[in-house]
């Protein structure tokens, strides 16, 4: 049980990570438009893609979700909503 403390040290970056990014993104949504109304529909429905994340999370935590499935339907989650690992 050596490498305990090393695998939580790892949950915790990618928990504070995940953290940043859903902060990141609560700021974009929490941006006002140019307009006011939000007639247009350029993309995907973000609100419909972070329920999807959301769910994606409670999946993992649960442990229903193994790490690579996880981190593969994040990432497409992330392109679809133009945001990006960097």
């Amino acid at each position: 049980m050596a490498s305990s403390p090393q695998s939580f040290n790892k949950r915790q970056r990618e928990r504070a990570k995940k953290e940043k990014a859903a902060a990141k993104r609560a700021r974009r949504h929490a941006r006002p438009d140019d307009d006011d109304a939000d007639t247009s529909d350029d993309g995907p429905d973000e609100d419909a893609l972070l329920e999807q994340f959301r769910v994606l999370n409670e999946q993992h935590a649960a442990g229903s979700v193994d790490a690579e499935e996880f981190e593969t339907r994040k990432q497409e989650i992330f392109e679809q909503l133009g945001l990006g690992e960097g």
